[in-house]
C-alpha cells in the first residue's frame, strides 16, 4: 500500500477546516485514485485524492451532489479542489456489504433486499443529468475482451463478428431502455456501505453513472465478480424486484429478464477485459483470481437464448480446453 501524502493534501485539509487532522491511507481500488481516513477528535471524514490527468474528480462531485438531491445515501461532499483532485467526503465508516455478510451470511437475503430497495428507488427518479448508455458505448466496453483478454491467452479471434454478434444480442433492448434510469455503473457488495443497520446502506462509486437500463445495476449487484452469489439469491432477488415493479410472470418481466441476461453477459465479458488490463497494463494481478467466477456467470448468461449470436460466437472462437481452465496460465 502506498503510505505517501499527496503534495498539498494539509493545505487542502486546513482550508476545509481541519487544521491538524491525522491522515490514515486506506487500500485503493483498480483505479489511479487513493482514499484517506481524516481524524480529529470531533470526528471523521474520507479525503479521496483523484489527479488529473489520469483521474478526474468533476464526475463523482456531480454524480454525489444529483444523487443526494433526491435522497439517495451518497456521501455529502464536505469540501473540493477538483482541479487538484482533491474531495473530502461524509465518512461511511468501515462495514462494507461484502465483509459483514462474510461475518454473518444468515442476513444475506434481507441485505441484498434492502440493497435492490435502493435501485428500486432509484427507477421511480426521473433520469439523471447524465451521458446516455449507447450501443456504441456498449460495444467499447465489450470491445475490451478482444483487446485484452485474447491476445493474453494468444488465440486468434473473428473480431469484426464480434462486433456483429453484439449488436444483433444488444439492439432488442435499446428501445426498452428510454427515457432510462440513472445507472451507477459498477454497483456491487464492495461498493454499498452499511452505515447504521440493514437498511441504511451508502452509494460509492458512482462517478461513472450513465442514463441507461434498470437491469444493469441489478445484475452488477447480482453477478458480484467479487463475491459468490449463489443462484437461488439470484433467482429470489430478481423475483423480489420483478414483483416491485409489476412485471413478474408476464410479457414484460420476460422481456427485463432477456434484458438482464444481455447485459449480464456483456457486462462479464467487459470485466474479464478490465482484470486482465489491470494485471498487463497496471501491475494489478489480483485481479486474474476473479476471472474464473465472472466466466462462469459468462457462460450462464450465454445460455440464455437472448445471447443465442454471442454464445455461437464462442463457439466459433473460443477453443473449450481455454474456455474450461480460466485459471490457468496467461501469456506474458
Amino acid at each position: 500500500m502506498d503510505l505517501t501524502i499527496p503534495p498539498g493534501t494539509e493545505a487542502f485539509l486546513n482550508k476545509a477546516g481541519w487544521v491538524g487532522a491525522t491522515i490514515e491511507p486506506l487500500p485503493g481500488d483498480a483505479s489511479f485514485r487513493r482514499y484517506f481516513r481524516i481524524r480529529r477528535s470531533s470526528g471523521t471524514a474520507m479525503l479521496m485524492h483523484a489527479p488529473p490527468p489520469n483521474e478526474d474528480p468533476q464526475p463523482f462531485i456531480r454524480s454525489a451532489k444529483w444523487l443526494e438531491s433526491y435522497g439517495m445515501r451518497a456521501p455529502i461532499i464536505l469540501a473540493e479542489q477538483a482541479d487538484d483532485g482533491f474531495v473530502l467526503l461524509e465518512d461511511f465508516g468501515e462495514v462494507r456489504m461484502r465483509e459483514y455478510l462474510d461475518a454473518w451470511p444468515q442476513d444475506e437475503e434481507e441485505v441484498y433486499r434492502y440493497a435492490i430497495d435502493a435501485l428500486l428507488k432509484l427507477r421511480g427518479l426521473p433520469p439523471g443529468p447524465f451521458t446516455g448508455y449507447t450501443l456504441a458505448e456498449y460495444q467499447r466496453e465489450a470491445r475490451l475482451f478482444i483487446d485484452w483478454f485474447i491476445p493474453a491467452r494468444a488465440l486468434y479471434v473473428d473480431s469484426r463478428s464480434w462486433t456483429n454478434a453484439w449488436e444483433e444480442a444488444l439492439s432488442p433492448l435499446l428501445g426498452r431502455q428510454r427515457p432510462g434510469v440513472t445507472v451507477l455503473r459498477d454497483y456491487h457488495a464492495e461498493n454499498v456501505m452499511l452505515i447504521g443497520g440493514l437498511e441504511k446502506q451508502g452509494l460509492l462509486d458512482f462517478q461513472d453513472a450513465l442514463v441507461g437500463h434498470p437491469a444493469y445495476d441489478l445484475v452488477s449487484l447480482l453477478q458480484d465478480a467479487r463475491r459468490d452469489v449463489s443462484p437461488e439469491l439470484e433467482a429470489k432477488m430478481l423475483d423480489y424486484y420483478l414483483d416491485h415493479i409489476g412485471a413478474s410472470g408476464t410479457p414484460a418481466g420476460e422481456d427485463f429478464l432477456a434484458d438482464y441476461a444481455r447485459l449480464g453477459a456483456q457486462r462479464n465479458a467487459k470485466i474479464v477485459g478490465i482484470f486482465v488490463r489491470l494485471w498487463k497494463r497496471d501491475r494489478k494481478p489480483r485481479y486474474l483470481d476473479y476471472i474464473p467466477r465472472v466466466w462462469s456467470l459468462l457462460e450462464r448468461d450465454l445460455a440464455h437464448p437472448a445471447l443465442a449470436p454471442v454464445a455461437a460466437w464462442f463457439d466459433a472462437n473460443i477453443p473449450a480446453d481455454v474456455r474450461a481452465t480460466l485459471g490457468g496460465t496467461f501469456e506474458a
